[in-house]
């Protein structure tokens, strides 16, 4: 392939792919674990790593053999070590090269519409609104096309009609339905009570609680949409793609809701949020109030 000569050096225009394409994938990798123990752990294993190539420099034979040792299963170790931000790493890679969205109805925009139109999102946004109203905290998921299986099997599966008593039937402060999250898949209530995991996003506002962070952390690694109830303020929230659009009116929540379940949503989730941009929602809703 063709290139060009800096000295001694031949470089290839390929090389400069391959190198911005690395560049690339540590800056990503540098993103998942800013802020966590991983990030202090990597250092550490390249520290040892570079001794390693000293020591070997050197021709020290016995602190090479024994660094060489602890180098040869230092994948297995990392694997073992960063099995949580490898699985969110991986999680993010299949998010984002998805096909189920990519379909022939997706490209000719026909099916989307229609499987929009098979969802009857009048009783939630009623259900939420009464649940603002009353101060009852709620959190709601709604999927496309992921029936979110594994988190289904955490909680109490219902497979019942969408309907609005049922919605404020389980939220209600007494039921022993109400700690945790409802799953809505296929135009069906399929769960309740369902365990979601936390994002640990620093930037999020240390206003939000354990509600907020589970419907962030869900909308991270999957496509859904999320509806969330204040407890404390009755706000509704909406959330996608890790993104939080905090004290919206029932109306932009069926706006946006209308948007995820069209397909519109789609094309802006490709790429994943900002650090930042959870703040940046948050200070705008605070400054348009």
């Amino acid at each position: 392939m063709l290139g060009f000569h800096v000295g001694f050096l031949e470089i290839r225009w390929v090389d400069i792919l391959d190198i911005a394409l690395v560049t690339i994938l540590l800056y990503n990798l540098y993103k998942l674990i800013r802020g966590s123990v991983a990030l202090k752990v990597s250092i550490g294993f390249l520290s040892i790593y570079l001794l390693y190539l000293v020591v070997k420099a050197t021709e020290m034979e016995l602190l090479s053999s024994i660094l060489g040792q602890f180098m040869s299963v230092g994948v297995l170790g990392a694997l073992i070590i960063f099995q949580n931000e490898i699985r969110k790493f991986l999680l993010l890679v299949g998010k984002t090269t998805s096909l189920r969205d990519f379909t022939f109805s997706n490209i000719f925009s026909f099916g989307r519409s229609m499987e929009k139109d098979n969802y009857d999102i009048s009783p939630i946004i009623e259900a939420i609104k009464v649940l603002g109203g009353t101060n009852t905290g709620a959190l709601i998921v709604i999927s496309r096309n992921d029936d979110l299986k594994f988190f289904v099997e955490t909680g109490d599966v219902l497979d019942a009609q969408i309907s609005k008593r049922l919605l404020m039937s389980i939220f209600y402060k007494n039921s022993p339905l109400h700690d945790g999250a409802v799953i809505i898949h296929d135009n069906k209530i399929v769960a309740a009570r369902c365990i979601l995991p936390v994002s640990d996003n620093q930037n999020i506002p240390a206003s939000m609680g354990l509600r907020h962070r589970a419907g962030i952390g869900i909308s991270e690694v999957n496509h859904v949409a999320v509806l969330i109830v204040s407890e404390e303020t009755g706000q509704l929230s909406y959330v996608f793609n890790g993104k939080i659009f905090h004290n919206l009116s029932p109306l932009e929540i069926r706006r946006k809701l209308n948007e995820y379940l069209s397909g519109k949503s789609i094309s802006k989730s490709i790429v994943a949020p900002e650090d930042g941009d959870i703040a940046d929602q948050e200070q705008e809703k605070v400054q348009s109030a």
